[in-house]
């Protein structure tokens, strides 16, 4: 089966593109929403990440647990938030290179938002034998893209649940 590099999924959520993109701009609350993330490291600074900003991600599948370096490649208030991924580790990201980029997009719907969560594979270089085996073992069985698919969905859903369920102001 040829690999899949890049998946998008999207929801509405009945809140403005600019409620949507002040809590998605803000890596540290991320986990919050996400069934991997649990949020950002310490030293990151908190807030909406401005571009070339970096962060460290922290996250868990399972038991296992680790670290990414991500720096904001686009942060366009009510419009857009990407990231790119570029170094790993279990306590430090010391394995730097292409791991993976993120990106939301926000389009106003009706009186709400479009919200489009996007994930990039960027393992191009890892040949597809290496790769298809290598995410057989750490996503349960599963192309990374099928295993983003139901991350993003899940991620989309509570973040939908959370921004409809806060009073407006």
């Amino acid at each position: 089966m040829p690999r899949i590099f890049t998946v998008a999924r999207s929801i509405v959520i009945g809140v403005s593109p600019d409620v949507v993109y002040q809590a998605v701009s803000r890596p540290e609350d991320m986990g919050r929403w996400s069934p991997e993330n649990l949020g950002t490291a310490e030293q990151t600074s908190r807030g909406p990440a401005a571009v070339g900003s970096s962060f460290i991600g922290r996250n868990r599948r399972g038991a296992f647990r680790w670290v990414t370096q991500c720096t904001v490649t686009a942060s366009d208030p009510g419009r857009r938030f990407a990231f790119r991924v570029h170094a790993i580790g279990v306590t430090r990201p010391l394995l730097r290179g292409p791991i993976a980029r993120w990106e939301y997009r926000f389009e106003p719907e009706g009186d709400g938002t479009r919200v489009t969560e996007t994930w990039r594979d960027d393992r191009r270089a890892w040949p597809d034998v290496l790769a298809n085996f290598f995410d057989r073992v750490v996503t349960p069985g599963r192309s990374f893209a099928e295993f983003q698919v139901a991350n993003i969905d899940s991620t989309l859903s509570r973040l939908k649940r959370e921004l409809e369920a806060a009073p407006t102001s």
